[in-house]
Formats: structure tokens, C-alpha cells, sequence
């Protein structure tokens, strides 16, 4: 069993106000103090997104995308500073479904963002697409109307399209959690149930950051059977640490946040 205690004492001793935040939510559903939203809005720009850098001149999908994921941890993705975000989103899709970084950005781009890489636009479309999902179920779980559902619906079918025979997907291993929420809720169910079987298989051998990842986004979409999200959530718990915190991919600084990631998952 995880121990969930252990995990809130952690993020209490060792996070930053706005994931402190983010933890008073997830645990009661209270709305964030409002200088939490504004130190997350800060460095929005006008368009809507968040630059990759702070001196950044361009709004980044990956910058943007994980701003997305805060405002859902404080119950804000749909508030003002969310939609604007998620519009320029949409807006930013190309014309054959996918979504990339700006050319510009290819010298500071990390290898699942980098302009003009296969693996990366994949990787980019499904995350985008993830997000805006959420988003859309949130304002109408049953979808018989969605803001985005022509964005959507080609993001899909484009990521069908890259899919290879036996479920496996060209690109990074988070691109297939994001892609199986993505391809559901598109109706796209035998392609989502393969890829939830491949992240299955390889489950065993993710790091704790990667499980903590998956669970928390397959619980953001209605997937059916749960299956995958019960042997996550198992694989959570032998991995939880002493301390109650979890190993992030990205070294100890980023600890809390996946430790946050694991207490989302378990919601």
C-alpha cells in the first residue's frame, strides 16, 4: 500500500508554495490562494502560452503543456489563465494534426521537443492533444460538445496514422499514456487498448517518475477497465521511499514534483 501520509509530509516539508498548493488541492478540492495562479500566470505571454526559458520570446507547446498540468493540479485548467493557454493551444496545431516547437527554438530544445524530429512531434501532438482532451471532458465529461473537437479529432488520426502494427509507437515512452487518453476519448478504442497493453508490458521496467506519470494521466480520461492504472499504482507502492517521496528522472530537485504526481495518481 502506498503510504499517503508519508507522501503529504514530504511535499509539506519540502515544496515550494505553489506545489504546497497543489497538494492542499488534491487532498480537500479547495481553489488555490490567488498568488499561487499568479506566480503560475507569471511569464504567460500574450498569445497564451509559456516561453521555454524565462527570457524566452516565443511561447513553447512543452512549456505550456506542463503549465497545463499544474493549473490541473490547483482545479484552475478551465479558469481564465487556462483557456487562454489552452486557445493558444489550438491555434497552434499545424495543418496535418500535429503539433511542434517553433523552429527558433531547436538550439535549446530538449530531445522530445526539438523542431522537425519525428519522435518529438508525436511525442508533442500527443501531449497537446492530452491536455486539450482533459480539458474538454472536464467542461463536458459526456463530450456531445467540445471546443476543440475538430483540433482533436485530426491530432488523432494523425497519431493512428504513426502507430506501428504491434502497438508500439515511434517516439518516447510518455508519448503512450498521452496517446491512449488522446485516441479514447476519439473513439479510437482498439488503438488505445493496444497502446495500454505495450505501456503494460513495459510497465516492470519504468522508473518510479515514469509510473507516477502514466497513472496520473490514465486516471484524467475514462479509460474503462482500470487494469493498468491498478498495477501502476502497485508498482507505485514498492517504490515509494522511506522518506515518502518518490525518485524523480531529473534528480532531487524534482522530487516533490513527482511525489505530487504520485499522490494525483492515487486520488
Amino acid at each position: 500500500m502506498i503510504d499517503i501520509d508519508a507522501a503529504i509530509g514530504y511535499v509539506v516539508a519540502h515544496g515550494d508554495p505553489v506545489e504546497r498548493a497543489r497538494l492542499s488541492h488534491l487532498r480537500t478540492g479547495h481553489p488555490a490562494p490567488p498568488e499561487v495562479m499568479v506566480r503560475i500566470a507569471a511569464g504567460q505571454m500574450a498569445e497564451g502560452g509559456w516561453p521555454a526559458s524565462a527570457d524566452g520570446a516565443i511561447p513553447s507547446i512543452d512549456a505550456t503543456c506542463f503549465r497545463l498540468a499544474e493549473l490541473d493540479d490547483i482545479g484552475a485548467l478551465n479558469d481564465a489563465v487556462g483557456v487562454r493557454a489552452l486557445h493558444w493551444l489550438a491555434s497552434a496545431q499545424r495543418g496535418d494534426g500535429t503539433w511542434q516547437e517553433h523552429e527558433s527554438l531547436a538550439d535549446q530544445a530538449p530531445p522530445w521537443a526539438l523542431p522537425g524530429d519525428p519522435e518529438a512531434t508525436l511525442y508533442l501532438t500527443s501531449v497537446a492533444g492530452f491536455w486539450l482532451t482533459v480539458a474538454a471532458v472536464q467542461i463536458d465529461p459526456h463530450q456531445t460538445r467540445s471546443p476543440w473537437g475538430e483540433v482533436l479529432r485530426s491530432a488523432a488520426g494523425w497519431a493512428v496514422s504513426q502507430l506501428r502494427p504491434d502497438g508500439t509507437w515511434p517516439s518516447f515512452l510518455a508519448t503512450g499514456w498521452h496517446a491512449a487518453g488522446l485516441l479514447h476519448q476519439q473513439q479510437f478504442f482498439y488503438e488505445s487498448a493496444r497502446v495500454q497493453q505495450i505501456l503494460g508490458d513495459r510497465l516492470p521496467d519504468m522508473s518510479p517518475a515514469d509510473v507516477a506519470s502514466m497513472a496520473a494521466a490514465l486516471r484524467r480520461v475514462n479509460l474503462g477497465d482500470d487494469w493498468l492504472l491498478q498495477s501502476a499504482r502497485k508498482r507505485l507502492a514498492a517504490t515509494q521511499r522511506g522518506d515518502g517521496g518518490w525518485d524523480s528522472d531529473e534528480g532531487p530537485l524534482f522530487d516533490v514534483n513527482i511525489t505530487l504526481t504520485a499522490l494525483r495518481a492515487c486520488r
